[in-house]
């Protein structure tokens, strides 16, 4: 019997969980250096006075085993758009479908607050990341712009 996976938006007690997974996503992506948010930061960032992430968690037998975390960005030509910051399966629970779910849950919430499309990035390297969103209907890749970074 396939595995029950339940699908609903992040709530403040999974945050833990959520950067475990954001932990472990870093060591993945060789930069595990990176990663200095802290809880109390990253819970007031999702569900503070004014949330600037959004997300939702998957869930298969009482434990979080992947997430997808937005935010809005604003195009001078189009209006609103969904950046997906971030769409994390651990790796024990990949192959079970719980990355499609994920962004079925990311589309349909785009549609519904009528947002102008869906925007992310995917590091040259992750061929596995790239064999993922291959599968999306209508995906395409900007081969044009290049990522300007500045620090604070």
């Amino acid at each position: 019997m396939p595995p029950t996976i339940i699908i609903r938006k992040a709530t403040t007690e999974d945050c833990p969980r959520m950067l475990e997974l954001i932990n472990e996503l870093a060591l993945y992506e060789r930069a595990p250096q990176e990663v200095t948010v802290t809880l109390p930061h990253f819970v007031e960032s999702g569900f503070g006075a004014n949330p600037v992430w959004w997300a939702f968690v998957a869930i298969e037998d009482g434990i979080i085993q992947g997430f997808a975390l937005y935010y809005i960005r604003y195009s001078t030509w189009k209006g609103q758009k969904m950046y997906l910051e971030d769409i994390i399966v651990t790796e024990e629970a990949r192959g079970k479908g719980i990355g499609a779910k994920l962004m079925d849950a990311l589309i349909a919430e785009g549609k519904e607050k009528k947002f102008q499309g869906m925007t992310w990035q995917v590091l040259k390297w992750n061929e596995p990341a790239f064999n993922f969103y291959r599968k999306l209907k209508d995906v395409r890749f900007d081969d044009e712009w290049v990522n300007g970074i500045v620090d604070f």
